[in-house]
């Protein structure tokens, strides 16, 4: 896979976040809700005039060229927002994680705000490097899509559902339309052509001929999709509730944060649970039998989506942020770092073998029946 060149305008543009932040924070009249979603909405709408105005020739060639770039902004944005929120920095984005979304000052919002500021940072950056240089940019597409929709889905519904409920202000609805950009981009995304293969019909005939015993890499990676799916159940009946004694055991001494009633742990291991879970067990199906022409798309966007989501829950399981008893136990800190750092890697390892040898996933013609050949012959 070719990674493209980063766009130079593109992050020279979005670093004008930061004396943008720092300028509208020192400005009082934006401690009033109202007046910080349309300030916000504005800085949006002027972001893509400037953008439509320096870049016509991108975005009539692929709209979401103006997508990456504003992102790109925000993502500039959240970094800010999560720095400070550490300590780090002072004095940028005080007035929108008060007056804004002061939900973002949970653990599970700094640690989004950081994977938003660096990864897809880069990603943004990629590919409106890819779209200036007329490149494909299928692949770091696919992974953006399932990180940035995975984000979504437990994020926003956890603002509703947990205890910051109550706080939700007017530019929560900003980050509603968010939700309609995946939608979009997804299909936009899917519908690109894929990158050229040099593998012929013969080549592909002989890879998917081989035995599974015959295949150590795949054997290797289906006894691990057996276990992530155990381990998926397992968390999933330990958010709701099931009475059982190792489900008691494990939600008190190794992941307690599953007890935390800002609702998103709860609700990431739901999603685990009704999407996660059924990826498994077809991704398996797809490693035995030959043809799934599905899996490497859709092993890139599950990559995506469960390394945000585990880089968001790991982070926040030990940030300061949550409370100390939530937070994972010292003596635990083994077994719950390993487990679920294996739970994130285990999903790029299928990716990275779908894209290095596709030729088991590729769908082969049907022989014509020997009669016909015959025939035209």
């Amino acid at each position: 896979m070719d990674i493209p060149p980063l766009a130079g305008k593109t992050a020279a543009l979005s670093l004008g976040a930061l004396p943008v932040s720092y300028a509208l924070n020192q400005v009082s009249a934006f401690s009033q809700t109202l007046c910080v979603m349309l300030v916000s909405a504005l800085i949006l709408g002027l972001l893509f005039m400037t953008i439509y105005s320096l870049s016509h020739g991108e975005i009539t060639y692929d709209p979401l060229y103006a997508v990456f770039v504003i992102f790109s902004f925000t993502s500039v944005v959240d970094l800010v927002i999560a720095l400070q929120e550490d300590g780090i920095l002072m004095g940028f984005m005080d007035f929108y994680t008060k007056e804004g979304e002061p939900y973002l000052r949970t653990a599970h919002g700094i640690f989004i705000c950081y994977w938003d500021g660096t990864v897809h940072y880069l990603l943004y950056l990629a590919m409106a490097g890819a779209i200036c240089k007329r490149k494909r940019y299928r692949n770091l597409g696919l992974y953006w899509l399932g990180s940035f929709a995975m984000s979504l889905l437990v994020f926003l519904p956890g603002n509703i559902l947990g205890k910051y409920s109550s706080e939700i202000r007017p530019a929560f609805f900003l980050a509603i339309l968010y939700m309609l950009v995946p939608c979009w981009a997804g299909v936009r995304i899917f519908n690109q052509s894929c990158a050229p293969t040099s593998y012929t019909l013969d080549m592909v005939q002989e890879e998917q001929k081989k035995r599974l015993l015959q295949r150590p890499a795949d054997l290797t990676l289906i006894i691990y999709l057996i276990l992530a799916a155990l381990f998926t159940l397992f968390r999933g009946l330990v958010v709701l509730d099931c009475p059982a004694d190792a489900c008691f055991i494990y939600i008190y001494q190794y992941e307690p944060y599953l007890r935390d009633p800002v609702a998103y742990p709860k609700l990431q291991m739901l999603m685990y649970l009704f999407y996660a879970l059924p990826f498994y067990c077809l991704a398996a199906y797809a490693l035995i039998f030959p043809g799934c022409s599905w899996l490497p798309d859709w092993a890139l966007v599950f990559a995506g989506a469960i390394g945000q989501a585990q880089f968001s829950h790991m982070g926040a399981s030990m940030h300061l942020r949550t409370p100390f008893t939530y937070r994972v136990p010292e003596d635990t800190w083994a077994v719950f770092l390993l487990s679920n750092l294996l739970y994130a890697l285990g999903p790029h390892l299928l990716a990275f073998r779908c894209l290095w040898r596709p030729a088991f996933f590729m769908p082969t013609l049907p022989l014509a029946p020997q009669g016909q050949d015959k025939k035209q012959q």
